[in-house]
């Protein structure tokens, strides 16, 4: 029986993750924002917590963690960095490492550069990536802790996964990215399709999210850091991924 996802909304712009096995039952939530949202969806389908699968250790990713173990006694999987604030943690984690929840195996990848510790959820059979803050629909997070070169690389790494795999990020930022993305690449017809129909989706308030990592390959200024056009995007024709990257990144700072 194939694997169930839910997708929901947390604090102001947070999104939230079940994936659910129809076979053994379990159930787990990719990181937990706030409890509310997470058990009101839980008790809608008549479901049990057993996981929390944690990506990094900011507070709007771990802040339902306490009240959701209280109630659920879940296990809580998290990086392996033990210098990270995340408390109550069952098991740690590192790259290559592979989480079992039911019969869904989650593999993890170290993609750090918005945090130190960040890591992704791969999930192969069910072709689907929780990818937290590194890799958003035509953006990416923050560089917080790491450095640039850091944050391209484990863009790369996720950039390798299939076309045809599911990329779940941790926040609805798709409709400012695109906006971004369009004055980079104005004439990318991708994105302005991707452009046209996030804007029908956000006006029915449906989210974005999940989008085939194959689109983003075509339309995310940021997994294109080495394209000549998104360099010329940025008058840095010539220069190395790295640099482009670095200045796509200092823009959406400032945008």
């Amino acid at each position: 029986m194939a694997a169930e996802i839910r997708v929901f909304s947390c604090l102001s712009d947070n999104l939230g993750y079940l994936i659910h096995d129809p076979q053994s039952r379990m159930t787990a939530s990719i990181d937990a924002p706030e409890a509310g949202p997470i058990i009101k969806v839980l008790e809608r389908e008549g479901w049990t917590l057993t996981d929390i699968l944690v990506t990094h250790h900011h507070a709007d990713h771990v802040g339902g963690i306490a009240e959701l173990k209280h109630k659920y006694n879940c296990r809580v999987v998290a990086p392996h960095d033990q210098q990270a604030p995340i408390k109550q943690v069952d098991l740690r984690v590192e790259n290559g490492d592979v989480v079992r929840v039911g019969d869904m195996l989650a593999r993890v990848l170290e993609t750090p550069g918005h945090t130190l510790d960040h890591i992704s959820y791969v999930f192969d059979n069910e072709k689907a990536v929780f990818a937290a803050d590194t890799l958003f629909s035509v953006g990416c997070g923050r560089v917080f802790e790491g450095s640039y070169p850091m944050m391209w690389q484990s863009l790369l790494k996720l950039r390798a996964l299939p076309d045809d795999f599911r990329l779940y990020c941790g926040h609805e930022y798709t409709a400012s990215n695109v906006k971004f993305a369009l004055g980079i690449e104005p004439n990318n017809p991708d994105l302005q399709t991707w452009a046209e129909e996030v804007t029908r989706l956000r006006a029915e308030n449906k989210p974005t999210i999940p989008t085939l990592l194959g689109d983003e390959k075509k339309y995310n200024v940021f997994l294109r850091a080495d394209e000549p056009s998104v360099a010329a995007g940025v008058r840095l024709k010539g220069a190395s991924a790295d640099d482009v990257f670095a200045e796509l990144r200092e823009r959406k700072n400032k945008s």
